[in-house]
């Protein structure tokens, strides 16, 4: 079986807050009759990525089952068992013709490339491309390293300074696996900064790698799909800071779901939030809130300082009116302390 006979599978890949949900929402709400299927893959205790989804007029999915979405493409998400949600959707009556694969922030997706050389799967599947969202501002702002042999002198030269930083090794990993880079959020970078942004990313790369700077994850789908990279023949190319290790979990992360109260001032709220971050190793919030006296809830989504929100859809009948946020950030997070100040 050739690699054209086989279903092409896009991975997108990017780091907390950098834009996936909202490309790839993009993508399916611009299909065009293609028969597309979904896998997302959270980092975190609630499908918020999955609300999300749903908010923009797209039924979304259970953890449970693989659904129909309103426009013909198919959604499933997975925690463990990616290889048997990639089972079920190639076996569905309703075959697919490309499936997209959104990883979660935190994910290396290396091993996940590796996945589809498995007899079982290369079989059938091919990795079309790898497509790593990046936040620009985030980068322009110093986020990660431009130098790592710098980096690495800084690190001999201070006892002070951690000598791992995961972070940046995710990111690096990242842009190293990549087909296509998506630089998201160019609009909030001036032409001299998104000049320098895009030679420190192209200095990172291991191989001639298109970056295309993109507005709120608006991009033609025909640029993202259709790369016909076969990543799994690839792996070679594809350098990871973790190639020596058996496996990879998510132990220099903390995760967990708080419950806080409906809100009167939405933008009260955003300048607590922003407070919390600033004093504590805080990655991303996102999540749910209640604001009083309004039929709506309002969305909220936090990376770094940068916070923003709006009301994404009507509470539905019935539907319980929980305020709820994923908080994500360097492992040793003072949960007590979070929770007191959200409190306060």
């Amino acid at each position: 079986m050739n690699t054209f006979s086989k279903i092409p599978v896009t991975i997108v890949t990017g780091f907390l807050g950098a834009g996936k949900t909202t490309l790839i929402r993009h993508v399916l709400e611009h299909a065009k009759g293609r028969r597309l299927a979904l896998i997302v893959n959270e980092f975190g205790d609630i499908g918020v990525d999955g609300e999300i989804l749903r908010a923009c007029g797209i039924e979304s999915c259970s953890e449970e089952n693989i659904v129909e979405l309103a426009n013909g493409c198919l959604c499933c998400t997975v925690a463990d068992d990616f290889l048997p949600a990639i089972e079920a959707l190639i076996s569905h009556e309703k075959r697919p013709e490309h499936i997209i694969v959104e990883t979660s922030g935190l994910a290396l997706p290396k091993p996940l490339v590796k996945a589809f050389d498995w007899p079982s799967v290369r079989a059938r599947l091919t990795v079309d491309g790898v497509i790593a969202v990046v936040d620009g501002a985030a980068v322009a702002a110093g986020r990660f390293a431009d130098d790592p042999a710098a980096v690495l002198a800084q690190r001999e030269a201070d006892q002070a300074v951690d000598h791992d930083n995961p972070l940046e090794e995710v990111y690096e990993d990242q842009l190293l696996c990549a087909d296509l880079v998506v630089l998201n959020k160019a609009d909030l970078l001036d032409e001299a900064t998104q000049t320098k942004v895009l030679a420190e990313i192209t200095a990172s790369l291991p191989r001639a790698v298109k970056i295309v700077p993109t507005r709120d994850g608006v991009i033609d789908p025909a640029v993202l799909l259709g790369l016909m990279a076969a990543a799994e023949d690839d792996l070679a190319n594809r350098p990871s800071h973790h190639d020596t290790e058996t496996e990879h979990d998510h132990d220099d992360f903390d995760s967990f779901v708080v419950d806080i109260g409906a809100t009167r001032d939405p933008d009260a709220l955003l300048a607590q939030l922003q407070t919390i971050v600033a004093a504590h190793d805080i990655l991303r919030i996102k999540g749910f809130v209640e604001v009083m006296g309004k039929p709506m809830r309002l969305l909220v989504q936090g990376v770094g300082a940068r916070f923003r929100s709006h009301f994404d859809r009507a509470w539905a009948q019935g539907e319980p009116r929980r305020s709820r946020l994923v908080v994500i950030g360097e492992k040793g997070l003072d949960r007590a302390a979070i929770l007191r100040a959200l409190a306060a």
